[in-house]
């Protein structure tokens, strides 16, 4: 019994030992679908990386409100909460920004 105990414990370890994905970094993965991981030349949609966590809380904040006007931005962001939204503006906020390519980069 004390053998199967083990077994099992150490069964979980590798699921556990790299941690739990951050927070922010899981909710602006879907945000990457359609601006894209890196600026993209021509891309219609702006780039989030580079963009300070201040003016990009904003944006999601005034289409969440409705108060900035846009085709599909609007419905997304009323599906996330204030923090949810604070969480995503810090991740892109804080990530590195990449060069400009020339073609979109979907990873």
């Amino acid at each position: 019994m004390r053998t199967l105990a083990l077994t099992l414990i150490l069964a979980c370890l590798p699921a556990t030992a790299a941690g739990p994905i951050d927070e922010g970094a899981r909710l602006a993965a879907t945000c990457t679908a359609c601006h894209g991981p890196t600026p993209v030349t021509g891309n219609a949609l702006p780039p989030l990386t580079g963009q300070s966590r201040e003016a990009l809380l904003a944006s999601l904040r005034a289409f969440k409100a409705g108060t900035r006007p846009a085709t599909i931005m609007t419905q997304l962001a009323k599906g996330y909460t204030d923090e949810q939204l604070a969480l995503i503006a810090a991740w892109f906020g804080q990530a590195p920004t990449a060069p400009v390519t020339g073609k979109k980069d979907r990873q």
